[in-house]
């Protein structure tokens, strides 16, 4: 089983070439970084912002944050309140959504000829 030395330690690499599966979570981690998210939180506030980093207790850091309170009116959600970088602790995350816009940034086809 070969070893690569990775910038957080060793990972291991399968026969054949596979990643293990911690190998191919940073790869997706990776992947993410500095793109738009969407974080919803336990007590109804949503902070989007460009995701900066995260670590095993599930804490994510968010930079250029706006913070967006639970509206009581359906149609509204209010002016956004701006936090510039902020740190979500990982147990009061509800739920993740990368805006699919930033996503298509990375994933293009590249330069036309």
């Amino acid at each position: 089983m070969a070893t690569m030395i990775e910038e957080n330690g060793p990972a291991t690499q399968q026969p054949g070439g596979l990643l293990s599966s911690s190998s191919r979570t940073r790869q997706k981690l990776d992947s993410l970084l500095n793109k738009n998210m969407k974080i919803r939180m336990t007590d109804g506030r949503t902070l989007v912002g460009l995701f900066l980093c995260t670590d095993r207790d599930c804490n994510v850091i968010l930079g250029s944050a706006q913070e967006f309170l639970k509206s009581t009116d359906s149609f509204s959600q209010g002016e956004p309140r701006v936090l510039g970088l902020a740190m979500i602790p990982g147990h009061h995350v509800v739920s993740i959504e990368v805006e699919s816009d930033s996503l298509t940034d990375t994933q293009g086809l590249g330069p036309s000829h």
